[in-house]
């Protein structure tokens, strides 16, 4: 393999180049520019799998807008990446952007003024009105390929914006691995996925009850399923046995009394035994309907006994395929009731009752069939209005109805016990950070009703690749699908003739139709390892990076994304897709709501990037643990900045005394004469084994945290005791020590604050080394034999003297004529140690220690009067 040492550390010295007044202004885009010039964080080819970290990037959807959710959890990312390529893996950091979704396609229908007809040929010279029409009846029908070629040219402009924020914020990605989850390669590999499902029997056609949208027109999959509290009523009536006798139901949808396939009760209702087995009439429409016992039934639930519809909802699914129910669907795929009077309804009431609500909306129906039932006098008392978790598209704003369609599913375990079991031990095979997040993960497979439904009703999308023989009346044989050859992918069915037909012969009785579905944004995007690692058309590369080492995301789409996965990499190479899952949590706003576009409560991320600085941002976002829920909070972003001006002031003040990078220590430790410069160093070699550990672990929060402490410290207390040696007072020796010190405490702390600080780092980095410190190793502890406590305590002593000063209201120049310390043997024993560095840092002549109990205290401190201080 070919050395990829580029910008790391060179043997040459660098000279000292130390601003007068360092700033942070300006740093992001002058570093920017530097390191994609040098492309400083671009992944190295020609590697092997072992020196690869590969990260799964979350496309985010390029044509959405962005705000702060994105800065959080793509930083958190980043300092995770950052730290492996320090310690020397080739990090494969790539970016996608997730443009195939109802999103992008109502941007470019609204863009452009187009609509997407897949039965509309290809134009190869279209162009888009240069205004779109006012009304969407007048907008331009163009076929998918070109909707397509569309949405690619308006994502070109979208991804700009999000490409230079993210690059704003500093995140390490090399621009050059970037993809679209609608590109050619995209479509390629989904519809490859598909066919090799298929081939599998991993993917199969049925016609079944299935969830439904009637404003998207759509079929909806479980996992994007959202309740929501809605006001209803329960209705009281009865149903009639044959002797008359009345058995009360009570529900909140009257509206598809028609559609009643049976009653159902709990086989232990006492109430009802006497009844299983035997048929009762549905009231206004005269249906006979057996009374059936199924445990879901819950005795104390309305009357006890339920009305069971095709369909209702879920339940009513469970009982149907269970009690083998007949199908009776009067719902249409628009939301109203289906014009045609089913042939169960016998009786020229019933029959005169349907007409009625025919053609109806579900609304609409319900007010017609309580008339009914109220002329009758069948209602029993008022309705019982209620508040009831109700089906809603996550995108949607009208409760789903169930309807009975043909759609394909994949495999995943919702009805196949093995399987599940199988897809609950790949989750094993993950480390998840933090941990409890694999419970949500394993709660979503156990709790699992059906396979995964990717089909969809949509124009836009990843067309399903098969078509289907037309028999010689003209009937589609769906159980002979016709697929296309590996090369032709990508394909479109609703625009490419089927393999050995000619177009002429579509939809002709013996010729071919395509199907005209799309596959579920999810089932291409669950395929994000395969795209971006090159499965099917790259192996080399893919052999590198799969599994990938690392899955980013946020808890709440465990269930829908990284699940999908999941099922994806299993069925394709029986395998776990990443080794480990990093979970973010969500942004919360003042009121601890979460931050969303919905909720009209998210911030603007550039606003906050222009006046605090990409550093002090990132500092907010990696002191969040991963998975925990955060506060956006303007006073953490504050204190990120004050740190990272500080780190450039204390830089600057370290550089000045004459700190260079060959002062830096390493192996020989001989210049070190002094105690705390020993003590300095030691203690930091322990927060660079805390620091390693913790990023290890996946927790930077706590690396941060540990840097940050000692930062703060060093800077307080080290820098103020030792400038008197530093400037020379205590002779060559001594300043040497003090030197090395310094300079390996800057060299060390800009290495474990690079990650979090990117900018203010590499600001310093080059004012006396060479090369970029996101390139430079990442600290080793230098082994010293140093009292790690010494700084503390000392540094306790000076904050006495320190504060005597203050409370006498004295400049801290003034002169201490004497003070008395007052330790215990062992602190009294540090103090003596570091004694000289205190008494100049504080001006002392005299510091008498007493041993004594208790803690540190400093007491009889004696000022010099104004008169008798020295002239400067």
């Amino acid at each position: 393999m070919a050395e990829d040492t580029q910008g790391t550390d060179t043997p040459s010295t660098a000279p000292i180049n130390v601003p007068d007044k360092p700033a942070l202004e300006g740093l992001e885009a002058a570093l920017t520019q530097r390191w994609l010039a040098e492309g400083t964080y671009k992944f190295n080819p020609d590697t092997t799998r072992e020196q690869v970290y590969s990260i799964d990037t979350p496309p985010p959807t390029a044509s959405g807008s962005l705000h702060v959710g994105h800065m959080f959890s793509f930083t958190q990312t980043d300092v995770l990446a950052r730290y492996q390529r320090m310690i020397g893996k080739n990090v494969f950091y790539p970016m996608g952007w997730d443009d195939n979704g109802l999103p992008t396609e109502r941007r470019v229908q609204n863009y452009y003024g187009v609509r997407c007809d897949p039965a509309i040929p290809y134009d190869a010279g279209y162009r888009a009105p240069a205004e779109p029409a006012k009304n969407q009846r007048d907008f331009d029908v163009v076929s998918r390929r070109n909707f397509i070629e569309l949405c690619e040219e308006l994502a070109v402009e979208d991804e700009k914006v999000f490409e230079s924020l993210f690059q704003q914020l500093g995140l390490s990605v090399d621009w050059q691995l970037t993809y679209r989850t609608i590109d050619d390669a995209s479509r390629e590999v989904s519809q490859r996925a598909f066919l090799a499902n298929l081939a599998a029997g991993d993917a199969y056609m049925a016609e079944a009850p299935t969830l439904w949208d009637i404003t998207f027109r759509t079929a909806v999959a479980q996992a994007e399923l959202e309740d929501r509290e809605v006001a209803g009523a329960y209705y009281r009536y009865p149903f009639f046995t044959e002797d008359g006798e009345k058995i009360y139901v009570e529900t909140t949808r009257p509206e598809l009394l028609a559609a009643c396939a049976a009653l159902v009760a709990n086989p232990d209702d006492e109430r009802y035994q006497p009844l299983f087995g035997k048929m009762v009439t549905s009231p206004v429409f005269g249906v006979e309907v057996e009374v059936k016992a199924h445990a879901l039934a819950k005795a104390d639930k309305g009357s006890g006994i339920a009305m069971v519809c095709t369909f209702g909802d879920l339940t009513d699914v469970t009982w149907w395929r269970e009690l083998q129910l007949p199908t009776r669907a009067i719902v249409g795929r628009d939301g109203r009731i289906v014009g045609e009077t089913p042939d169960w309804i016998t009786t020229d009431a019933g029959r005169t009752a349907y007409e009625a609500i025919a053609g109806k909306t579900v609304f609409s129906a319900k007010e017609t069939v309580v008339e009914f039932l109220a002329a009758e006098d069948l209602i029993d008392g008022e309705p019982k209005k209620i508040m009831h978790p109700v089906n809603f598209y996550e995108k949607g704003d009208k409760p789903l109805e169930v309807v009975t369609s043909r759609q394909w599913y994949y495999r995943n375990g919702g009805r196949d016990e093995e399987r599940r079991a199988r897809l609950i031990a790949r989750g094993h095979e993950i480390d998840f950070h933090p941990a409890f997040m694999r419970s949500r993960f394993e709660n979503w497979i156990s709790g699992l009703n059906g396979d995964w439904l990717v089909s969809r009703q949509r124009f836009f999308g990843v067309p399903i690749p098969v078509w289907y023989p037309l028999d010689a009346e003209g009937n589609p044989q769906y159980d002979a699908p016709i697929v296309p050859l590996d090369g032709q992918l990508p394909v479109d069915p609703a625009a490419d003739a089927a393999p050995g037909y000619d177009e002429a012969q579509r939809g002709v009785p013996g010729g071919f139709a395509g199907d005209a579905d799309i596959l579920d944004t999810w089932a291409t995007s669950s395929l994000t390892p395969q795209i971006v690692g090159g499965w099917s058309r790259d192996e080399d590369l893919f052999a590198k990076v799969f599994p990938f080492d690392l899955r980013p995301q946020g808890h709440d789409i465990i269930r829908t994304w990284l699940f999908s996965s999941v099922v994806q990499a299993d069925a394709l190479q029986h395998a776990a897709p990443w080794k480990h899952a990093a979970i973010s949590g969500w942004i919360l706003d003042p009121d601890r709501k979460k931050m969303s576009k919905s909720k009209g409560n998210v911030v603007v991320p550039t606003d906050v990037l222009d006046e605090f600085g990409s550093d002090a941002v990132r500092y907010w976002a990696t002191s969040a643990k991963l998975g925990a829920d955060t506060a956006y909070e303007i006073a953490q972003m504050k204190i990120g900045r004050r740190l990272a001006i500080k780190l450039l002031n204390a830089s600057k003040f370290v550089l000045n005394l004459g700190a260079t990078e060959n002062s830096v220590v390493s192996t020989d430790l001989s210049v070190l004469t002094n105690p705390l410069d020993r003590a300095v160093l030691a203690q930091l070699a322990d927060v660079v084994r805390q620091s390693t550990k913790a990023f290890e672990n996946y927790d930077y929060a706590r690396a941060l945290q540990i840097t940050e402490s000692f930062f703060w410290q060093f800077t307080d207390d080290y820098v103020e005791l030792i400038k008197d040696r530093a400037y020379g007072a205590a002779g060559d020796a001594e300043q040497a020590s003090v030197l090395a010190a310094l300079a390996t405490s800057l060299d060390t702390l800009l290495r474990l604050f690079a990650p979090f600080l990117p900018f203010a780092t590499e600001e310093v980095w080059g004012w006396w080394r060479n090369g970029s410190v996101h390139r430079a190793q990442w600290p080793t502890a230098v082994d010293v034999d140093g009292d790690t406590t010494l700084l503390a305590t000392v540094g306790t002593a000076l904050s006495g003297v320190r504060k005597a000063k203050s409370e006498a209201k004295v400049k801290q120049r003034t002169e201490v004529l004497s003070a008395t310390i007052t330790a215990s043997e062992s602190l009294t024993t540090q103090l003596k140690a570091g004694l000289g560095d205190l008494k100049a840092a504080s001006n002392a002549r005299e510091l008498t220690l007493v041993a004594g109990d208790g803690e540190l205290t400093v007491s009889d401190v004696v000022l010099a009067a104004p008169e008798d201080q020295p002239k400067a």
